[in-house]
């Protein structure tokens, strides 16, 4: 298979998964490379997400490895697999790869759970309240360019509404639910539309109330993926140059705290839900 040039994060996961399991292990590139049958610089490529490793030789290397947690080696080989297109390729070449890789990190989830200060978290944005923030970036974005990032936000949110439905957690500050975007009715549409989301078995909203001040992660947006096992768990942070994926055991360790917090801290289901009804009669 000819090499990437410019693997997803979920290949460059793999890759560093394959690395972790060689490093552990204390086995060498030259090792690797002859238990494998390729040449040393396939497992560099493989390690960094430019070539694909098929389950047999990945089967193979965690076995070699010794590597007896079944369950992550089972979550590997499903990484492994070659990936089938899907609903975000329709956007390769026409949005950053970035935002792709976001939308694949939701898919492949089992449970998001995402940290918002500013505004309301994408997968349970309105088209309007949405494009409200897409026309506010700076240097300002075409007409077209607004339109196309609001098509993939709303497309991005049938994740909650599929099948087998991703389970989500909103952690939503106060600050979020009172700015308003897109203006007053703009604003009373998202927050009647959080009300309804709430009410689905698979959506939880709770409020951080601006009486609880200081609080983990202020000013950060935390998007976090529960995979099938917590070793492939990643946590999103935006940045001024894009998303950043972090998934070392410090970084994630760090992230769970902050939404064990938040878990403890914040306004339950039914007050978080109380709370958005009286900002609707606010405006």
């Amino acid at each position: 298979m000819a090499a990437r040039t410019a693997p997803t994060q979920r290949q460059k996961r793999l890759g560093a998964e394959v690395r972790k399991l060689r490093t552990g292990a204390g086995m060498s590139i030259e090792f690797a490379a002859g238990l494998l049958g390729v040449d040393r610089s396939k497992i560099s490529h493989i390690e960094s997400g430019i070539r694909h490793i098929s389950t047999d030789r990945l089967r193979t290397l965690a076995t070699n490895c010794e590597c007896t947690d079944e369950e992550y080696v089972a979550a590997l080989l499903e990484l492994s697999a070659l990936p089938r297109r899907n609903w975000w390729d329709e956007y390769r070449g026409r949005l950053s790869p970035g935002m792709l890789d976001i939308a694949e990190l939701e898919w492949h989830a089992v449970r998001v759970q995402n940290m918002q200060s500013i505004h309301v978290p994408g997968l349970l944005q309105t088209e309007d309240y949405a494009r409200s923030i897409m026309m506010a970036a700076l240097p300002a974005l075409s007409r077209l360019e607004v339109e196309l990032r609001v098509a993939h936000r709303m497309e991005r949110q049938q994740v909650l509404s599929r099948e087998q439905p991703v389970q989500f957690v909103g952690y939503i500050h106060e600050a979020a639910l009172r700015m308003r975007f897109g203006g007053d009715e703009v604003t009373r549409s998202q927050l009647n539309s959080l009300i309804t989301a709430s009410e689905k078995d698979n959506v939880t909203i709770r409020v951080v109330p601006v009486a609880l001040g200081s609080f983990p992660g202020a000013g950060q947006s935390l998007l976090y993926a529960e995979a099938t096992v917590p070793q492939l768990d990643t946590a999103q942070m935006d940045s001024a140059h894009g998303p950043d994926f972090l998934h070392t055991e410090p970084h994630l360790t760090k992230y769970r705290a902050h939404l064990g917090w938040m878990d403890k801290e914040c306004l339950s289901v039914g007050a978080s839900r109380d709370f958005i009804h009286t900002l609707v009669r606010e405006l």
